[in-house]
């Protein structure tokens, strides 16, 4: 066994029994106090802890102010460490980026240059970033100089600090606060500054406003980045009591992020919430399969356009009872909870929104007080000195004779008293006196600043004796503050979610989209697009803004549908996959539609012609080639995505396509020479897929076909446009003519037709042709509408010419 070491009775002597317990306890409380005190929660005054506080006053005395150059933040933290705050770098460090992050605080006061974090990542070390004043920095310290707050010596008694800033403006609601201390937590949101400033002039003069009152200046919080406070019965408890709860949602909206796909495209997203958290839960979510219908989601935030988070949706799924469950399921809507604790005299309080107003307003007033007080008394000893510097200028003869005979300084102050009557202060003043403010000039500045120092004493003594002209210049300061720095409210408020998602889960929409009656449509320019019903489609309004429609066909949201391209393939489609766009009485709206290409397995040059619905019952297809081919193909369904139609020859290319749905329509040809020939679909016997079709009209040589259809002869009009062959394409107007199909006598297939439009001067030959049903339509390449001229029975005469080049000529309805 190891002997003990004999105690040293020196060190027995100073061991002192205490009770745990009792030990435990007082430690406990020592620790509790410093936490609340000097940590955790902030003044209601000027709504800063200790640490913030500290910060911006160690900055307005280092003079790094929003109009000098950055300094690097290591140097505040060192200077605000070694003199106000000995407590961790890193603590000072993480205070000071909290008061530069644009996403936390409403209103920044610190300007910070370099990274200083994000949502989702810390900021880098102090040694790389740099801070200096925000200009709300500096209305939180103006001022301080003037004796209007108190100061308290520091930690080691050698510097002093002060108990609280002037502060212009109520930093508390404005950037709210948040803390945990021991046994009591704060979570104050930010509010809107003129809100906030508004509700303080009402209260100013209002002593008895109650909170349904401050309410109607101050509906609720407004948070940096925006977003929704939906439901504002907790707003208004919190308001009443210093506690309470509400909802905050994102801003999200239903876009076309992709060809194939809509999406949700978030731009606002709750306080403090940054787009990894989001992203990580929805991939849990999915992962979990506790969610379906996400194909992918993306982060596109970057620090031009702000906040772009794309969440793309499945086809086959609603978006909008997506989103709803992505607000059920994720923090893309998120509850904050009030909890209104600051402290009041020193001592922590849960304050209403009315004693949170009230407690700044005192501290506003006492400030104006002290600091029309502290310049009162300036300007009267300025005072006093003008006055003694006048009379001392009125007898300078005098004055010099007795500064020259006195001895000393003593002798000759003692003797300026006597003579002049003059105090102390101001015999000093003369003594010192520079010999060129004895000019005449200098008199009268002397009198002009005499002058106005009484209007100034006059100014000040009247704010000090009248509480109504202290709370004048109180409400006109506020005014000028909300001026300044403030900026309108972001942070929408609404009663309830009345919004369509909350509509969509009210009715029960499934998450996933019903196989519902719909339209497939073409436009002139090559634009895919769908349509949630099946009516009657108007493919051009009077006033559209848009391309015409050239092909349409009806089918179901899960349907198939096929085209029929240039170089004559059927290419399979899933309707699923194409865009969705309103309907309007007038038209679509087609600029929401997307490019075949996007859509469909389409070939470098390959062209869309029409649309089919690769149903039942139908006659097949009737296609025309550039070289005059005409081909009635059997209705036949291949299992492929793609397959061939008709056998072109070298050079020859498909100009149309037309699903039949029977026969007793007419098939009409237009060349490019101006010759027209119908002729019954009947007569031209159906063919399978590897057929190369029959003669469809005789060309002449260098004529070629510009359109091929199939129609009734009844109620369709032919449109052709002249013009000449060697100008550029969409440059040149031209003349159009309108006539009646049912003028043009028909002919036999394989016959060369009749003239359609008679050329004028200039023009040889035909640049856009068009037949079909009544009333015709024409747009631009930039999908303006373009007036026709009126029909003219008269098929073989010249046109008129067009107000401006005719890009797309169709018909107004699809029945």
């Amino acid at each position: 066994m190891v002997a003990k070491p004999p105690v040293d009775d020196e060190v027995a002597e100073r061991i002192v029994d205490i009770d745990v317990s009792e030990e435990m306890e007082t430690s406990f409380l020592e620790y509790a106090y410093s936490v609340i005190y000097s940590r955790a929660l902030p003044d209601a005054r000027d709504g800063l802890k200790p640490v913030q506080r500290r910060i911006l006053y160690t900055m307005d005395q280092m003079r790094i102010r929003p109009d000098v150059s950055h300094v690097k933040c290591s140097r505040v933290v060192g200077q605000v460490m070694g003199l106000y705050h000995p407590h961790g770098d890193s603590a000072i460090y993480d205070a000071l980026v909290r008061l530069a992050q644009p996403w936390a605080m409403r209103l920044p006061t610190v300007d910070g240059h370099g990274n200083f974090g994000s949502l989702d990542s810390g900021p880098a070390a102090m040694r790389y970033t740099e801070c200096r004043m925000a200009p709300a920095a500096v209305a939180m310290t103006a001022d301080i100089e003037s004796d209007t707050v108190d100061f308290r010596p520091n930690y080691d008694g050698k510097e002093s600090e002060p108990t609280v800033l002037p502060s212009a403006f109520p930093n508390l609601l404005v950037n709210g606060s948040t803390g945990i201390a021991v046994g009591m937590a704060t979570n104050i949101p930010p509010h809107n500054l003129i809100e906030v400033v508004q509700a303080l002039k009402h209260l100013l003069w209002h002593p008895d406003a109650d909170t349904d009152e401050l309410m109607r200046f101050v509906p609720g919080p407004d948070f940096p980045e925006g977003g929704k406070i939906i439901g504002l019965d907790g707003i208004r408890e919190a308001y009443a009591t210093g506690r309470g709860s509400f909802r905050v949602r994102s801003s999200a909206r239903i876009e076309q992020v992709h060809p194939r796909r809509k999406g949700i495209v978030v731009t606002e997203l709750p306080y403090l919430i940054g787009p990894e958290r989001i992203i990580e839960q929805v991939k849990t979510l999915v992962g979990n399969k506790k969610l379906t219908g996400i194909a992918d989601i993306k982060d596109l935030t970057d620090l031009a356009n702000g906040t772009r988070l794309v969440i793309e949706v499945k086809n086959g799924f609603n978006p909008e009872a997506l989103l709803e469950e992505l607000y059920r399921l994720t923090k893309l809507e998120d509850s904050f909870a009030i909890n209104n604790v600051a402290l009041v005299d020193g001592q922590p309080n849960t304050m209403p929104l009315k004693q949170m107003l009230e407690v700044f307003l005192d501290h506003r007033l006492q400030v104006i007080r002290r600091r029309s007080s502290f310049l009162l008394g300036k300007a009267r000893d300025r005072l006093h000195l003008v006055e003694g510097l006048l009379i001392a200028i009125v007898d300078i003869d005098d004055v010099i004779a007795i500064i020259r005979s006195s001895d000393d300084g003593a002798q000759a102050r003692s003797r300026l008293m006597d003579a002049f009557e003059l105090t102390e202060l101001q015999a000093n003043y003369i003594l010192d006196m520079q010999l060129r403010r004895l000019t005449k000039f200098s008199t009268i500045e002397l009198e002009a600043e005499r002058d106005k120092l009484w209007l100034t004493i006059n100014d000040l003594q009247g704010i000090l004796d009248s509480d109504q002209r202290l709370r004048e210049v109180t409400a006109h300061e506020l005014d000028e503050v909300a001026r300044t720095h403030g900026t309108p409210r972001r942070t929408i408020l609404l009663a309830s979610a009345g919004n369509q998602v909350t509509a969509a889960k009210a009715s029960g929409a499934a998450l996933e989209i019903a196989d519902d009656p719909c339209w497939v449509m073409l436009s002139s320019t090559g634009l895919l697009a769908r349509t949630d019903n099946d009516e009657p489609l108007p493919t051009s309004g009077p006033r559209a803004t848009h391309d015409v429609i050239s092909s349409a066909v009806r089918t179901t949201a899960r349907g198939e549908f096929c085209v029929l391209t240039n170089r004559g393939r059927l290419v399979r489609g899933q309707a699923i996959d194409v865009p969705s766009v309103p309907v309007t009485a007038a038209a679509p709206n087609l600029q929401g539609g997307s490019p075949a290409a996007e859509l469909l397995p389409l070939d470098p040059g390959e062209r869309i012609l029409g649309l089919g619905t690769l149903g039942e019952g139908t006659f097949g297809w009737a296609v025309g080639t550039r070289q005059g081919v005409v081909k009635r193909v059997n209705p036949e369904i291949i299992g492929k995505d793609a397959w061939d139609i008709i056998r072109l020859d070298d050079g020859d290319e498909v100009v149309g396509a037309v699903e039949l749905v029977h026969d007793l329509v007419e098939l009409v040809f237009i060349t490019s020479d101006a010759q027209l020939l119908h002729f019954p679909a009947s007569g031209v016997r159906p063919q399978g897929r590897s057929g190369g079709g029959m003669a469809g009209i005789k060309l002449d040589r260098g004529a070629r076909v510009v359109f091929f259809g199939a129609m009734p002869i009844a109620d369709s009009s032919v449109v052709t446009v002249a013009g000449s062959s060697s100008a550029l394409p969409g440059t040149e107007t031209g003349s159009v003519k309108v006539t009646p199909l049912a003028e043009y006598p028909g002919k036999g297939r394989a016959t060369g037709g009749v003239r359609c439009q008679r050329f004028l001067k200039g023009e040889d030959g035909l640049v856009l042709a068009w037949a079909g049903p009544d009333p015709a339509i024409a747009a631009a390449a930039s999908g303006t509408p373009i007036d026709l001229p009126a029909p003219d029975p008269r098929r073989d005469m010249s046109g008129t010419p067009a107000p401006q080049p005719i890009a797309a000529v169709g018909s107004r309805y699809h029945a």
